[in-house]
């Protein structure tokens, strides 16, 4: 048959291009191996309408045969992930429509409300069983390199409070509040007067929870609330993982919200994951394709560069930058562990199909983090045209604690 000669050759050439430590099944019980040595993942293929999809093996074609269903993958989910961009690297080039494309897209209040629900309103008990205890899902903080993830996210929290140099007393407004571990350790440990924003049902549900068993709703607020619809003056404003889901074309606009938003003196931290192409592109060889289908609809990711110069025009300056990629790449994989830890109880919350998104997804942004595909920076900015009186001599005041 024709598409044997062409699985054949497309055997061939990759091993003779890369030997990957992979065994392919298919329904007749035929099987090719990749390399001479152990198979480190097996790929079975149930029936022949999903051998288009190896052949033209995008991460996006390959995510979406697993998660449909149409294929079966043995083995762990690093070596799977390894083993995929393999594949994808030594059939496909990367550009054209597997290269790192610019995707437009248009965001209202309505659509960004529904991608935030689609993407973090799974279920909080889901969330629970890869997150650490406190329930922070964003880029964790490894000072030494050797913390649990529960130290991790709580130096990453102390971190950023610390870089903006927060003060008893003084108002913190955070965008994106997610279950509320941010305005939680603001309130606690800093004294600050919080109000967390989130258009996520189940996190206003669960962080307005946690606020009142702390005793702490007199001095905290949760708001089920669009950063645009926000008023008042903050002393401190930040933002972690949450720019991601306005847009390139809107970032003037939100940095413009949040110089509305600040005090005079006031600072701002905003902590996200970038694009590290220099034309906003996506991950390349489909990722992007796959993470905006089936886990981030809308997302957009600007390069460093892009966030800088919107910062600008919404009359911010940046004078503290700080790239984490290596730290989003051990957060992500010990997420993606955790997840395999608990397959059984994951399976329990949801279904099949979002346990095998989120079980490549978690793996695969660890991957690209490793890579340099994606990366995640902290901008510490005030208002532009401040006194340089204003700003710190160095960074002691962030270390030297």
């Amino acid at each position: 048959m024709f598409w044997e000669k062409k699985l054949d050759a497309w055997v061939e050439n990759i091993r003779n291009a890369s030997a990957l430590p992979l065994r392919l099944v298919l329904w007749n019980g035929q099987q090719y191996d990749f390399s001479t040595g152990s198979p480190e993942v097996t790929l079975k293929v149930p029936q022949a309408s999903a051998i288009t999809s190896l052949l033209n093996p995008s991460l996006a074609n390959l995510g979406e045969a697993y998660v449909e269903g149409k294929i079966e993958v043995e083995g762990a989910v690093k070596n799977i992930i390894k083993v995929a961009n393999g594949l994808a690297a030594n059939t496909l080039k990367a550009e054209g429509k597997l290269g790192r494309i610019v995707r437009s897209v248009t965001h209202t209040k309505k659509k960004d409300a529904e991608a935030i629900q689609y993407h973090y309103d799974v279920s909080n008990d889901f969330y629970k069983l890869f997150l650490d205890e406190n329930m922070v899902y964003s880029c964790a903080y490894f000072e030494n390199g050797d913390e649990d993830l529960v130290s991790a996210q709580i130096k990453k929290i102390d971190h950023i409070l610390d870089k903006i140099q927060l003060k008893p007393g003084q108002t913190l407004l955070d965008i994106g509040c997610g279950w509320g571990a941010l305005v939680l350790r603001a309130a606690q440990k800093y004294g600050a007067k919080c109000v967390g924003v989130t258009l996520s049902q189940n996190q206003y549900a669960l962080a307005r929870e946690r606020v009142e068993r702390a005793g702490l709703s007199d001095r905290i607020e949760i708001r089920l609330q669009d950063y645009r619809d926000v008023t008042g003056t903050f002393d401190r404003i930040t933002s972690v993982g949450m720019f991601e889901h306005v847009g390139i074309k809107n970032l003037p606009g939100y940095f413009r919200q949040i110089n509305k938003l600040l005090a005079d003196d006031g600072m701002v931290m905003n902590h996200g994951i970038t694009s590290t192409d220099i034309d906003n592109g996506e991950s390349p060889y489909g990722a992007g394709e796959f993470i905006d289908k089936y886990v981030f609809p809308a997302g957009e990711l600007p390069h460093i560069s892009m966030v800088l110069k919107t910062m600008q025009e919404g009359g911010l300056e940046a004078f503290d930058v700080e790239n984490l990629r290596r730290h989003y790449a051990k957060t992500c994989g010990m997420w993606a562990d955790n997840f395999e830890a608990n397959t059984e109880a994951i399976r329990k919350v949801t279904d099949e199909k979002h346990y095998r998104i989120w079980r490549v997804y978690l793996a695969g942004s660890s991957y690209g983090f490793e890579r340099d595909w994606i990366s995640l920076y902290q901008v510490v900015c005030t208002k532009a045209d401040t006194s340089a009186q204003t700003l710190p001599w160095s960074r002691n005041y962030v270390y030297n604690k």
